[in-house]
């Protein structure tokens, strides 16, 4: 019998690794696929490529399994890079990864494997999960709701998902390290990444200086009043409260102040104080950019879940069409620090029905 070909896209990192495993468990005629998306990253000390693609090799010779490598940069830049960059000179907090998982992994990558490689399958190392109700796929959350990375994919298609597996997502984190360390691989305790890969951790906003010029400004409160020096729009999102720079100013208290909104024509940061200021919540948002995995029994004033950000938990809500690609949730309870350009991401119950791009938050008052 013929074994259906799965080509699996490998990071160097423990969940990949299993998953080539899992997969050769099932009975699959198994290859791994490494991505460069990034040229500039090979003599930093944070996510170097070449270190990632040492690992990947390891665990595919451990496993007797064949390694592709490609190198993606240009598209990478293209696609994704350029989008980040974009969204943030408008002032709103991009999310790259959602973006990489369109346009790069299930995307020139899922070209490549399925078109090229003739591949039956593209799997990867999501925590998540595809099953099929009525011979239609639909992408659900994993069973570690910890883990849990269908935000991340509601981008995708149907059609798409009938040629996608995750292996991993019927298992918990600990059991994926637990069958890293039963079947002795040698990255079974690499830490999981943190951050956008190309930036790192805690360095975005001088990571954009190199690519965005952003001058000082002033820091003012809803009425208007000065009461601090920002160093640039661009590093700062709503809701945030560190590294502001103004401490606990006008409140005996020392209550701290929160980024509710930027004006970009005033190059001002406006802030507010207490994180329970009414200013930050929201009761619903307008999304653009909408896609639905499924169209199918998506109606007008549809009661749903929402999630306007990762590890969120689920908001009820209700939807509203305004045009084809563009909505307005309403929530059934206030929701703080509603950030544009972050996505929202809808389910019913553990089914991933699909998302979009927040244009603007609603405002409680």
């Amino acid at each position: 019998m013929i074994r259906e070909k799965v080509i699996l896209a490998m990071s160097g990192g423990v969940d990949s690794s299993v998953s080539a495993y899992v997969l050769l468990q099932q009975g699959y005629d198994v290859s791994g696929i490494f991505m460069k998306n990034w040229e500039e990253d090979d003599t930093l000390d944070y996510c170097a490529s070449s270190q990632d693609l040492n690992d990947v090799r390891k665990v595919c010779q451990k496993l007797n399994i064949y390694l592709h490598e490609v190198n993606f940069s240009t598209e990478y830049w293209d696609h994704v890079f350029e989008n980040f960059l974009l969204v943030h000179k408008q002032g709103k907090t991009p999310n790259p990864d959602i973006l990489c998982n369109k346009k790069i992994k299930f995307g020139v990558l899922f070209d490549f494997v399925i078109n090229q490689l003739k591949a039956d399958y593209l799997a990867t190392g999501h925590y998540a999960q595809v099953k099929f109700f009525n011979k239609k796929p639909m992408l659900m959350r994993s069973v570690d709701s910890n883990k849990d990375q269908s935000y991340f994919l509601y981008t995708l298609s149907f059609k798409k998902l009938k040629k996608i597996l995750f292996p991993i997502g019927h298992l918990t984190k600990q059991q994926v390290r637990n069958i890293a360390i039963k079947i002795k691989l040698h990255n079974a305790q690499k830490k999981d990444s943190i951050g956008i890969c190309f930036i790192g951790p805690n360095k975005t906003s001088v990571f954009l200086r190199r690519f965005i010029y952003s001058r000082p400004g002033n820091i003012v409160t809803q009425k208007g009043y000065i009461i601090g020096v920002h160093d640039g729009l661009i590093n700062y999102t709503i809701g945030q409260r560190k590294k502001i720079g103004i401490g606990g100013k006008f409140d005996k208290k020392n209550t701290p102040w929160y980024v509710i909104n930027k004006n970009l024509m005033k190059n001002s940061l406006i802030v507010a104080q207490g994180h329970k200021n009414i200013q930050l919540l929201s009761i619903g948002v307008i999304v653009s950019n909408v896609h639905w995995i499924h169209k199918v029994n998506i109606v007008n004033n549809l009661l749903c879940t929402v999630k306007t950000r990762y590890r969120q938990q689920d908001i009820s809500c209700q939807i509203f069409f305004i045009s084809l690609y563009s909505i307005k949730i309403i929530f059934h309870q206030s929701v703080s620090s509603i950030t544009p350009g972050q996505s929202v991401v809808l389910y019913s119950e553990n089914i991933c029905l699909g998302g979009g791009i927040i244009a603007r938050a609603i405002p409680l008052i």
